[in-house]
């Protein structure tokens, strides 16, 4: 016994004695190497809610607010639209979307393809959050970004509805997605991205989201041409009932949108959820407001178009801004997209269906440059004391105009190359009658 006491002790000396003499740098590394990530079963189940709610943004919210603001003989054509569009983003992104957007290597405009069809992906894997050492499960993530995809595409069907062939909205998704969403995604969103490596504010998709489609749903709607009897023929939407139904359901989904983002449940969360309250109550407000101004009733359409135009303003700004400064983005927004809708679009002459540019185009530009204002400290933003108001806006400039231009050019390829597919337009008797039927064989509504 007391011989391998001896031995035991003579054993741990020398231990002692080799790590003493171990380098320097070598005891230093191994007291510096990072722990691996540990996923947070509490952020993880809010990523989990955040994504459903996005998906709920979609269908059933998006579809019924569009659906509603059409005419009836095109309520399931808009609906059906957007469903599928949705769908095909869903696939497309597991299949190439993730790895161009968010895979390993690449450069400043596509991540690289390792990730292609979720290669190296397994239910171990993770995705970091904004504090280190703490992760969520990488097909959560996956999932999350998944449905913004979604979303954004079917976004941009709302300045084409009622005249485009169900053949065309599909071709025109998978080119889009591919060649205008998923690089816009990784130059804001990902490391290594050229806006995201010089700092661009975008919390939750002003650029990605919101200018993208809202840019990409104006030139779309230029080339398409306008509805046979537009603006001649009145173009009511068939049910406010629907619109505003679809709305609540968007204001609610907003929420994962928005405090999703933050991709924990903390304080930045938080931040974001009292901010998509106070601007879009401000920006619904001031929308009514203004019709009131210029000598017409507060309407139904108006309350919801200022709803929507409040959380498009809010989505970069989210977790960018303080209360406040949420609220006065919220209204100002409203105001202009009120302008853009009324006043513009007549001015103009462009037939964008259901103002998808109007409100999620203007607002999303309001809201991405405001951001870089609203973050100062001096307004009650999450910046830093050293914060430079000037640079930002620098960034939040470049980052819109580059959005601008890249969806707008790829928006024209996509809508060519569906053009020569499919022919991307009913004929005037079929659009006369509606898609429903001459798309689908169906009615909303039999009487």
């Amino acid at each position: 016994m007391k011989l391998v006491q001896k031995s035991a002790a003579a054993a741990s000396a020398m231990a002692l004695s080799m790590l003493a003499a171990m380098p320097a740098w070598a005891q230093e590394a191994a007291a510096a190497a990072p722990a691996a990530p540990t996923v947070d079963k509490g952020d993880t189940a809010w990523m989990m809610t955040s994504t459903v709610l996005v998906l709920m943004m979609i269908l059933p919210g998006l579809a019924l607010f569009y659906g509603g603001l059409t005419r009836a003989k095109n309520m399931l054509s808009t609906m059906t639209q957007i469903g599928a569009v949705a769908a095909i983003a869903i696939l497309v992104w597991v299949c190439w979307g993730y790895t161009m957007a968010f895979g390993d290597g690449g450069n400043a405009f596509i991540s690289g393809f390792g990730k292609l069809f979720l290669a190296g992906v397994t239910s171990e894997s993770t995705s970091a959050t904004f504090t280190d050492g703490v992760a969520i499960p990488e097909y959560v993530f996956i999932c999350f970004q998944m449905t913004f995809a979604a979303i954004t595409v079917a976004l941009v069907l709302g300045s084409v509805v009622e005249r485009m062939k169900f053949a065309a909205t599909c071709v025109f998704a998978l080119i889009w997605l591919t060649i205008v969403y998923f690089p816009i995604a990784h130059m804001v969103w990902a490391a290594g991205g050229l806006f995201f490596e010089m700092g661009a504010l975008d919390f939750a998709g002003g650029t990605v989201v919101h200018i993208n489609a809202g840019v990409s749903a104006l030139v779309a709607a230029l080339i398409l041409g306008k509805r046979v009897g537009y603006p001649n023929e009145p173009m009511l939407p068939h049910s406010m009932t629907l619109t505003s139904v679809g709305t609540g359901l968007l204001w609610v989904g907003w929420f994962g949108f928005n405090a999703g983002s933050a991709l924990e449940a903390n304080g930045s969360a938080g931040l974001a959820m009292i901010n998509t309250f106070v601007a879009t109550a401000s920006a619904a407000l001031a929308w009514m407001l203004v019709e009131r101004l210029a000598g017409h009733r507060p309407s139904a359409l108006g309350f919801c178009s200022g709803v929507i135009a409040g959380l498009v303003a809010v989505t970069p700004a989210a977790g960018n801004s303080g209360p406040f400064g949420a609220i006065v983005l919220g209204a100002l927004a409203s105001v202009v997209c009120y302008l853009a809708v009324a006043k513009l679009k007549p001015k103009l002459g462009y037939d964008d269906s259901l103002d998808a540019f109007g409100i999620h185009g203007i607002g999303g530009m309001i809201g991405a440059l405001g951001t870089g204002i609203v973050y100062s400290p001096a307004l009650g933003g999450p910046g830093g004391a050293d914060y430079a108001v000037g640079g930002q806006m620098v960034t939040q400039f470049l980052t819109v105009a580059t959005t601008i231009a890249w969806a707008a050019i790829g928006t024209a390829i996509a809508i060519y190359v569906a053009k020569a597919v499919t022919g991307l337009r009913v004929p005037p008797d079929a659009e006369r009658e509606g898609l429903d039927v001459n798309e689908h064989g169906e009615r909303a509504y039999n009487y």
